[in-house]
């Protein structure tokens, strides 16, 4: 494996936590109530609503590590592993869950079913949000199948067709930027396509769609434009996770493509620093691992 893709593969996963663990503190606050509190939030505190300690990380960071911990047991994309791990995550009563995330789980220890039902209700960011280990895993792969994989993952929980797509777009916007495309590249690439065949997530340049909520149109648009918008990981961050809302996965998501785009050189060494060191660990040796699955 190409020792560049390597090292974007590993930022993009601590790019990830880091997201999740700057967002985690202004989640669900208006952009207002941060700016009074924080100025511009720029440090990993921890609290917010959870009362996290600094560089503790929420559901985004965990789920994505369960589901990295499946496809490695498998040695590659099976629907009753990922679900089981998942499963074995929400045993481990962990800090947050989400009400789709749940239910989903839920239909998977009462039936053993690895699909629900689809639902144009489950249009959420919670399929989103833990997708890094399915754009490691299946990085070079034909686009067939790459989408078969992110809907096995996603189905066990969200099965909507906003979702998909949303999820399929950032997968792929990970993979190009791991081989070193360009941000034209990227807009013209899979944004285009997802803009093209579900036009609800069209966003706007140079102006912020503030207090983002977890419905995966509204969580995109956030990320795109925040991605778009700034020339560097750290202003991509600062950018998403200041509009309150769901900002520890708006954070998350923009991490990962941030961190894949720009390379683990770009990631602020006081972040690196300040992000809970058992779970960088867990991210850096995951990373590696789920290259060598194929």
């Amino acid at each position: 494996m190409n020792s560049d893709i390597e090292q974007r593969a590993i930022a993009a996963y601590l790019g990830l936590a880091i997201g999740d663990a700057l967002g985690a503190t202004v989640e669900f606050m208006t952009p207002r109530e941060i700016h009074a509190l924080h100025g511009v939030h720029r440090e990993i505190t921890g609290g917010g609503w959870l009362k996290l300690k600094p560089g503790m990380v929420t559901d985004d960071t965990t789920m994505s590590l369960a589901l990295g911990d499946a496809l490695l047991e498998a040695q590659g994309i099976d629907a009753v592993t990922i679900a089981r791990h998942f499963d074995n995550w929400m045993r481990g009563k962990p800090v947050d869950i989400g009400n789709t995330v749940r239910r989903g789980l839920m239909n998977f220890r009462n039936s053993g079913a690895t699909v629900v039902p689809l639902s144009e209700h489950d249009g959420g960011n919670g399929a989103c949000m833990r997708t890094l280990p399915i754009a490691l895993t299946t990085i070079g792969k034909r686009e067939e199948e790459v989408m078969a994989a992110v809907q096995t993952q996603a189905h066990i929980t969200h099965n909507n067709p906003l979702s998909d797509a949303g999820t399929y777009c950032v997968v792929r916007m990970v993979q190009l930027a791991m081989q070193g495309c360009t941000m034209a590249a990227l807009r013209h690439g899979p944004v285009y396509q997802l803009l093209e065949t579900h036009p609800e997530f069209v966003y706007r340049r140079r102006r912020r769609a503030e207090n983002p909520s977890g419905f995966i149109v509204h969580t995109l648009r956030a990320v795109l434009e925040s991605f778009f918008d700034t020339d560097n990981f750290e202003d991509c961050l600062l950018e998403t996770v200041n509009r309150g809302g769901d900002a520890d996965t708006t954070g998350a998501i923009a991490g990962m493509i941030a961190g894949a785009f720009y390379g683990l050189e770009a990631i602020p060494k006081r972040w690196l620093k300040k992000l809970d060191v058992d779970t960088a660990h867990r991210c850096h040796a995951q990373a590696m691992a789920l290259l060598s699955i194929g």
